[in-house]
């Protein structure tokens, strides 16, 4: 395909991918705040301890397959039924693990809401392995008008009936029920979005795993990493910090993951038809990576700016504790995006063995920080450590991407260091602002605070980043990339 060909499908699947996050985004965050507004901390943590350990069981026995389809240069119908054959026989071990952990995680938190809670989160996740799919052909192909459709859909479902259960109940069960109807709603319409009949096959078995076993391993490594945290906090810190840390957490990504994801998500598909050009691949690399910085960091950064006032006017004082917790990791999740295109890039080149190295590397330094934070200083300690685990995991993936593509890492550095210095900039100016806004509980007073800050940072940001870009010459870079974006739009639309 040539270049032009393929710049073209990624802005379109970037467009559709972005239009699916905004949505996605909008309902995930209405949908915390209304929870968090009916519910309390309490609630989240004991559905948060559940989740984690079906989490956990669930990477040790994924399989990775989406991937593997994906970077198939040919898959035909064998290599779809061995996939559908797989992932059934996967879901029903899976389904079996988290019914047999049922009782016995209830009895070691000592609270017996634990067992029923994961017997639904168990059907549901037998549930999971109908999933059609011949999902992946869309993101083959570059089309992803069914990703905002389906992703959209599932999410506005589970919205419905957490709402439904909550305003009725009050209680936990409304979290395990949006669970529980988003995984429904994605299995029924995976299958109305693409014809196929399955069919019990193992034909292609071998050849899938063969390709995606160092991804499962890497998986199984990484949400070992990212859960143990929620685990060790539930048993030692109770479900309440639990409930802080878990609710403080998923709101921190948000911003960062959101932000990026209209062009992350066409990343591995997008690496994958040029694999075999490194000159090329070096290049796509470093135009992707730059200009997901340079959205990230801002969007991050504010986020964590305008945290306490928002807690504050959506979810109420309850809320409090989880304000420091969002402030730090929203701030490190951005970061953390100067590395982030590595694996689609890893997976594109098939170098899924390096990503299970690096995984381990990244746990060996992760959990020992976590437990001695946490020891010390409770969850404020396991936030620092997160953080400083965090740029330790930014840095291995620059180390990667230098083995990978011959990339120095200052290289890597000095291509966002315009992003980097413009939220330095943003940050300070910002938080001066703050601290002369003063403190107040009031809606309008918070309405006010939020949106002055937030006005004040999109400048800062925009302002630093011109001045930067005219002083070093207007070199090719995000902002050029943005701009002639901008100006494409504007073309088609006077025509």
């Amino acid at each position: 395909m040539a270049a032009q060909g393929l710049k073209g499908k990624l802005a379109k699947g970037a467009a559709w991918v972005a239009a699916s996050r905004a949505l996605i985004n909008l309902i995930s965050f209405s949908n915390t705040l209304l929870l968090a507004r009916l519910l309390t901390p309490a609630d989240f943590g004991i559905v948060a301890i559940a989740s984690t350990v079906s989490f956990v069981v669930s990477a040790l026995t994924e399989l990775s397959l989406s991937q593997s389809l994906i970077q198939h240069r040919n898959p035909e119908e064998e290599h779809f039924h061995s996939a559908w054959t797989l992932n059934l026989a996967r879901s029903t071990v899976l389904a079996a693990l988290i019914v047999a952990l049922a009782w016995p995680i209830a009895w070691f938190y000592s609270d017996p809401r634990l067992g029923p809670i994961m017997l639904v989160i168990g059907a549901g996740a037998l549930l999971t392995g109908l999933t059609n799919p011949k999902l992946v052909t869309f993101q083959r192909n570059l089309v992803f008008w069914q990703d905002f459709v389906l992703n959209v859909s599932q999410r506005a479902v589970g919205l419905a009936f957490a709402a439904a259960v909550a305003i009725v109940f009050r209680n936990y069960w409304a979290i395990v029920a949006g669970i529980i109807a988003t995984q429904v709603s994605a299995v029924m319409l995976s299958f109305l979005f693409v014809r196929y009949r399955p069919k019990l096959q193992l034909r292609r078995a071998r050849e899938l795993l063969s390709f995606s076993v160092w991804l499962s391993l890497g998986q199984a490594v990484n949400t070992l990493n990212w859960r143990t945290d929620h685990l060790a906090i539930g048993y030692v810190l109770g479900g309440t910090a639990l409930g802080h840390y878990t609710v403080g957490d998923s709101l921190a990504v948000l911003p960062t993951r959101e932000a990026t994801a209209p062009l992350a998500q066409t990343l591995f598909p997008g690496f994958s038809r040029i694999n075999d050009d490194i000159q090329r691949l070096r290049g796509a690399y470093q135009r992707a990576q730059t200009l997901l910085c340079a959205v990230a960091l801002p969007v991050g950064f504010t986020f964590a700016l305008i945290a306490k006032p928002l807690v504050l006017l959506t979810m109420g004082e309850k809320w409090l504790p989880a304000v420091l917790i969002i402030q730090f990791l929203s701030g490190i999740f951005a970061v953390q995006t100067l590395s982030s295109s590595l694996q689609p890039l890893a997976m594109a080149l098939g170098a899924t063995r390096s990503l299970f190295k690096r995984d381990l590397v990244n746990l060996g330094i992760r959990i020992p920080l976590i437990i001695v934070g946490m020891i010390f200083y409770g969850v404020p300690g396991v936030v620092v450590a997160r953080c400083i685990s965090g740029t330790a995991n930014t840095l291995v993936n620059m180390a990667m991407v230098r083995h990978l593509l011959n990339l120095p890492i200052r290289t890597q550095l000095a291509a966002n260091a315009r992003a980097l210095a413009s939220t330095v900039a943003m940050v300070l100016l910002v938080s001066a602002l703050d601290r002369w806004t003063g403190e107040g509980t009031a809606a309008l007073f918070l309405v006010s605070k939020i949106a002055i800050l937030s006005c004040a940072a999109v400048l800062t940001y925009l302002a630093s980043t011109i001045c930067l870009w005219v002083v070093a010459g207007r070199p090719t870079g995000p902002e050029s990339e943005i701009a002639s974006l901008f100006m494409g739009v504007l073309r088609r639309r006077s025509a």
